[in-house]
């Protein structure tokens, strides 16, 4: 296992001989408070992810043991003024949409505090893993702004309309048993055990061919919301893009064959 840091607050550990990448949030004096630099930080990791075409899963993790993600640092907003804010927001934007916008899979594995933008992160991902310490919600009505990491906006797409509406509109925070009855996560797994069951999620996925992996994600994000005609659209071009591949080829030959493939990713 490799190990790259950028920044201070983020640090990308290579797995599965390198398909698998781990992104961790690495503030714990903070309980991971996104900051400014820390902002820029994770735009940074997911660009240097989204380029290498050696990752084929990204795993969004945590190195506190308490929290996944505060949120924003508030202490570092009680210091603002309105045009340092206004200065901010791009970095703090892009942050989110560096995790939404990742060309391939993605595994949040949440334990403890996932709230505001901590929770954002999670749902930039394609899939949340969580363990039964995990407390979520989006609470920024509370402290006077909107969820703006894309909260409004990915928790309706998620739990529909009215569960997002109430959610946002009680700022209450929701425990780890009610969060997957209502589809806050995806996997309910055991306390302690978030990372592990999302990093072998990721292993899983990433045995898959790499360009399919891809095309397949940049399918269901694009096609999502659609009517089904347009989505069939998305999907038959997605298509197109893998159907002559060399991981195409390789793919039938290894099944014809009884064999595992080995991708060209191309």
């Amino acid at each position: 296992m490799s190990e790259e840091r950028f920044g201070e607050f983020v640090l990308v550990r290579r797995h599965a001989d390198g398909h698998v990448a781990e992104l961790a949030l690495d503030r714990p004096k903070a309980m991971n408070a996104v900051s400014t630099a820390m902002a820029r930080s994770v735009g940074a990791a997911c660009a240097a992810l989204g380029e290498d075409r050696d990752v084929r899963v990204v795993v969004l993790t945590s190195t506190h043991e308490r929290a996944f993600c505060v949120g924003a640092d508030l202490k570092e907003r009680n210091s603002f003024s309105d045009a340092d804010l206004l200065r901010q927001r791009p970095v703090a934007r892009g942050a989110y949409t560096a995790v939404l916008e990742l060309p391939v899979p993605t595994v949040a594995a949440v334990h403890g505090f996932a709230l505001g933008g901590g929770f954002e992160l999670a749902l930039s991902c394609d899939v949340i893993v969580a363990d039964r310490t995990a407390v979520v919600g989006l609470p920024e009505v509370s402290v006077g702004v909107i969820p703006g990491g894309g909260g409004t906006q990915l928790l309706p797409r998620r739990v529909g309309a009215a569960r997002a509406a109430e959610l946002v509109f009680t700022a209450r925070r929701v425990a780890a048993e009610e969060a997957r009855e209502l589809g806050l996560v995806d996997q309910l797994v055991e306390e302690g055990r978030d990372r592990e069951e999302a990093l072998e999620l990721a292993s899983r996925m990433a045995v898959n061919s790499p360009v399919g992996l891809r095309a397949a994600k940049r399918a269901l994000r694009l096609g999502h919301g659609l009517d089904l005609r347009a989505g069939l659209e998305v999907e038959d071009a997605a298509w197109r893009s893998v159907a002559f591949s060399g991981d195409r080829a390789e793919g039938v030959a290894a099944f014809n064959e009884k064999r595992a493939p080995r991708w060209p990713g191309e």
